[in-house]
């Protein structure tokens, strides 16, 4: 007799704040437990987060994870425990050079952060900043200018708002260079993607950049199918990779999209999210 528990899917994948983490900044405590049990049956456990190497190692490292994650909303996929970047992509040239003019239109109070080269990039340090950095757990690089970036080596470019109703205006402006994040219209020479991955944030990424792009990628170098994957987020910026899954689950208190999109409906962040659709999938 085979008494190992068995599951309905091969990978979780888990976005992290607001999903697999709560406010606090620490992985909510059922739900590291859930997915031990789900790993200990034979399952694998994906991370797919907007954060970068630096602030997604801790989690990953937590959960003792050995395989690829899902960074930076999907522009790169990289083997953390090697620091192998498997998948990237960034944002183009022309991209980059239009945002940096549109920077100088932002509205007062929204802050721009680029990514590049595995670090996080600033003109200013502001209370907004410095709490962002916090959250993140990630160092802010000063630059004097933004031409000291690599024009071609940009992998995102975050603006940080200090109020969530600056998300909107500054999403109209950078909409001369990518779609919007309800999938609005792009304007002439657009490409990139906006995606909204908090309340107060706004990110500006590669065309074609996804959570479920990569997730795509992944799963099919890897030989895994689709409809065997579970995935689960809170924010529009999980919307396609739940899309994508053949179980896609929305946070129970998550944005009202997601929970429209996704398959089902899970418990609260605080309440153990993820180890609720563990305990779904591993009947």
């Amino acid at each position: 007799m085979n008494d190992a528990p068995t599951r309905k899917v091969d990978w979780i994948v888990t976005d992290l704040d607001g999903t697999l983490v709560g406010r606090d900044l620490r992985i909510v405590g059922p739900n590291l437990a859930a997915l031990r049990r789900f790993a200990d049956a034979g399952g694998d456990v994906v991370v797919a987060t907007g954060r970068g190497e630096e602030s997604a190692r801790p989690y990953y490292e937590r959960l003792g994870l050995r395989n690829p994650a899902i960074l930076y909303n999907g522009a790169r996929v990289v083997d953390l425990s090697s620091g192998a970047v498997l998948y990237r992509r960034c944002l183009s040239a022309a991209v980059w050079a239009n945002l940096v003019m549109l920077f100088e239109e932002l509205p007062a109070g929204v802050w721009p952060v680029a990514f590049s080269g595995g670090r996080a990039h600033v003109r200013s340090e502001t209370a907004a900043l410095r709490a962002y950095a916090h959250r993140d757990g990630i160092g802010l690089h000063r630059v004097g200018s933004w031409a000291e970036l690599p024009f071609d080596e940009v992998v995102k470019t975050m603006l940080i708002c200090e109020r969530p109703g600056l998300v909107d205006d500054a999403a109209a402006l950078l909409r001369e260079v990518a779609s919007g994040p309800d999938g609005a219209p792009a304007g002439p020479g657009a490409g990139a993607t906006l995606v909204r991955s908090e309340s107060t944030y706004l990110e500006v990424l590669p065309a074609g950049a996804t959570k479920g792009a990569a997730l795509r990628e992944l799963a099919a170098a890897r030989g895994v199918p689709l409809h065997r994957v579970a995935a689960i987020g809170d924010n529009p910026n999980d919307l396609d990779m739940i899309e994508t899954a053949g179980l896609g689950a929305a946070v129970g208190d998550g944005d009202p999209a997601v929970r429209a999109a996704a398959d089902i409906v899970v418990a609260d962040c605080a309440d153990g999210a993820v180890a609720d659709l563990v305990d779904r999938v591993m009947p």
